[in-house]
């Protein structure tokens, strides 16, 4: 076993969706002194570089090695299972926590996975996907892109659990909560083990949700606006040296408005303001409970004995539109959520009754001083913050001083740093299967050496379509608009070595370099699995989807909960749901079917002797029915169906043995498969659907024995509508 006194213990803490600029070290007016210290008492990398969405970074980082070489050249609920897009890491890509603990280390994880198959979120797995499979000895967090911050869906080791989260709950302080007690537990059972733990946060990905205190601290920060704000950024950058001294703003991205023109709109100001406030309280928040994790290490004497790496997975989001939304989710894939409608729920905004996400406008902010977003291999997607603490490692003055490092580096280059670091040689094969070589390389020479020249040469970067490549100081890039040829597409060249924003493009004057580049990124597509090209989003798992579905689910009380992209697939279809139940007393209360949140979904319960069903379209369009229950006790049964429209719409029909029947008509169907939450049997367990009961509600005045959801009918799908769900990254 390894002695803690020969080698650190290693703690990743992975920001989501945060862009180059949103820390206060990086040239933020947003204060984050805890995040900050990591700075000041180690190394802060300029130059430092990701793929551009969440799946793929986390595999090039647990595992050294391109995403798309490891099978996740895309984000999980996207794979198509085609070599380079299959959604989960290869067998033949070995782990850092694997390779850790084969060392001795204690290896845990805690917060977002986003690493396994849809069809693999259940109860019975396969498991060997989550991070169990992969090499952490414990779990505590969420599968998927997102989590609600105050009703998330989260699972402990191998197994969904039902949270049913107490008043003041959020998910960031639960799980360094949980970040602590693992700490604890291990250094009391083994105080000379090592230990990893990998801690990746849902901070800051939307919805921007956060105790109101937070936000309200930011209140009328931002009402000058996001050009003001990003000519701010890039001079405190250029001030503090983290960016050259004649680095550029890159041009306003063309979806994104002059503040000039939005203050014409008061309903717009007013709404965009105060998203970008939810975010900076958002950000705020996460920053103070990092600070009580290193503070937590530090009493325990380990904080200067443990390598501490802290990224981003990507760039700053562009989901939220022009405009933002406050509930994202009927945003982007029912209707828009206009601005002067928004307003009347301004007040819900980072609570746990919105959804919400900032505009373009800010998320080019965020970015700053780099162009487009997440999603993009042009610098806004790609270039990520990233610090690095280990004093016994990076000197404390002299060279190697602490501060800043400018050398070109790749979330591939992690791994192989830590493996030097700790003097561990990966093995050429990990229980019998022959391992891929490493692609990165290691950065530990520049902790120091400030000044050494970069050890990389080359990488590739792909995403959607979107292409890039940088060479010897040189990028060649593209943005891919979907559906369209990709030989049509222009590239752009950019010397990052003189031009930090890709401000310059250099491809008119330089094309026998640019065509040098693009050869090159070819060769290297070729090499590490890229081709074919795929710019298809959620369209790529609909035969996986299909392949998946069932014409009737079975459900039962107290079940573990349903993940909701495991939930039915109802776009385009009627369906039925049917309860059998057993009364001991004159009422039946509980809910009975509960299927996603107060942001959209549906809910069949018993209440005050009435069965009923409520529809949530959206927040502000709600559909009940309700019949009367009887006195009886006994077997029972319920049944309410949703039968399709010829406009798309829906008719309710809820009836029951002997109780008469009630009827909604033109109800709006979803135009997805997928809510906000999952599915829950005999309890709410998570946002209540309903206002009219407090969550879980669970069942009492008798037994329910069965509720199923039958798919009565398939008509012409929208699959289009079935598979948004899956543009959630």
């Amino acid at each position: 076993m390894t002695d803690r006194k020969t080698r650190p213990n290693v703690l990743f803490i992975v920001l989501d969706d945060v862009g180059f600029s949103d820390l206060g070290c990086y040239g933020s007016e947003i204060p984050t002194p805890h995040i900050d210290r990591i700075a000041a008492e180690g190394l802060l990398y300029n130059n430092f570089h990701v793929t551009a969405m969440c799946s793929p970074t986390r595999a090039c980082l647990l595992t050294g090695r391109n995403a798309h070489s490891v099978g996740v050249g895309i984000i999980a609920e996207w794979a198509n299972g085609e070599p380079g897009y299959d959604g989960r890491i290869y067998p033949s890509a070995g782990t850092l926590p694997e390779v850790l603990r084969l060392s001795g280390y204690n290896t845990m994880a805690v917060g977002k996975w986003h690493l396994a198959g849809t069809e693999e979120y259940g109860a019975s797995g396969p498991f060997n996907n989550w991070p169990l499979g992969k090499g952490f000895n414990r779990w505590y967090g969420f599968h998927g892109a997102l989590a609600d911050q105050y009703y998330p869906e989260l699972y402990v080791d191998n197994h969904p659990i039902h949270l049913n989260p107490p008043e003041g709950y959020h998910l960031t302080e639960d799980l360094v909560d949980r970040s602590i007690a693992m700490i604890r537990d291990h250094h009391t059972s083994a105080p000379d083990r090592p230990f990893m733990l990998y801690l990746a946060l849902g901070a800051c990905h939307w919805p921007h949700q956060a105790p109101a205190r937070f936000i309200d601290a930011f209140k009328g920060r931002y009402d000058h606006g996001w050009d003001e704000v990003r000519r701010d950024r890039l001079a405190r950058q250029i001030e503090r040296g983290i960016v050259p001294p004649d680095t550029e703003l890159a041009p306003r991205n063309d979806d994104v408005a002059a503040w000039d023109d939005v203050q014409k709109d008061d309903a717009v100001v007013r709404l965009s303001t105060r998203l970008q406030e939810a975010y900076a309280g958002f950000m705020t928040h996460t920053d103070q409970h990092i600070g009580r994790l290193l503070d937590y290490l530090e009493r325990l004497e380990l904080l200067d004995d443990t390598i501490v790496v802290l990224l981003s997975d990507n760039g700053a989001s562009p989901e939220g539109g022009a405009t933002g939304a406050i509930n994202l989710r009927k945003h982007m894939v029912y209707e828009l959520d206009e601005p002067a409608r928004a307003l009347a729920h301004i007040d819900k905004i980072g609570g746990p009754d919105a959804y919400n996400h900032y505009p373009t406008g800010w998320a080019q902010v965020s970015n700053t001083p780099l162009k487009w977003y997440k999603k993009d291999t042009h610098g806004g997607g790609v270039r990520a913050p990233l610090l690095v603490r280990w004093p016994k490692g990076i000197a404390a003055d002299g060279v190697g001083a602490k501060g800043m490092r400018g050398q070109f580096h790749h979330v591939i280059d992690v791994a192989p740093t830590i493996y030097e670091l700790l003097g561990i040689d990966p093995p050429g094969t990990l229980a019998g299967i022959e391992q891929q070589p490493l692609h990165g390389v290691s950065m530990a020479y520049s902790f120091a050496a400030a000044e050494a020249p970069t050890t990389r040469e080359t990488q590739y970067f792909e995403l959607l379509g979107d292409r890039a490549v940088w060479h010897q100081g040189w990028k060649a890039v593209t943005r891919h608009t979907k559906g369209t040829p990709t030989e049509s597409d222009r590239w752009e060249l950019y010397h990052l070595d003189a031009d930090f924003s890709e401000a310059r493009d250099l491809a008119a004057e330089q094309p026998e370099r640019l065509d040098s580049l693009t050869r090159l990124w070819l060769r290297e597509a070729e090499r590490y699995s890229v081709l074919p090209l795929d710019d298809r989003e959620w369209e790529r798992a609909a035969e996986r989807i299909r392949d998946q579905a069932r014409d009737r689910y079975d459900y039962f009380p107290d079940m573990a909960r349903i993940d909701r992209l495991m939930a039915p697939d109802v776009t385009g279809r009627s369906f039925a749901i049917e309860a059998t139940f057993e009364k001991t007393a004159p009422a039946l209360n509980g809910v009975i079917l509960a299927w996603g949140s107060g942001f959209g979904g549906l809910v069949l319960y018993a209440q005050d002797g009435e069965f009923v069903v409520e529809y949530v379209f959206s927040q502000d369009e709600r559909v009940r029915v309700a019949i009367k229950d009887d006195a009886r006790t006994g077997r029972g049964r319920i049944l309410a169906c949703f039968d399709r429209t010829g406009d798309g719409g829906l008719d309710l029909t809820l009836s029951g043995d002997g109780l008469g029947t009630a009827r909604g008509t033109s109800l709006k169907a979803w135009p997805t498969h997928g809510m906000t939450a999952g599915l829950s049997c005999g309890r709410d367990a998570g946002h209540p659907v309903s206002t009219a009961y407090k969550a879980p509600f669970a069942i009492t005045g008798g037994e329910l024995i069965r509720a199923s959801l039958t798919i009565v009918s398939e008509t012409a799908r929208d699959r289009r509508g079935a598979l948004t769900a899956f543009s959630e990254d």
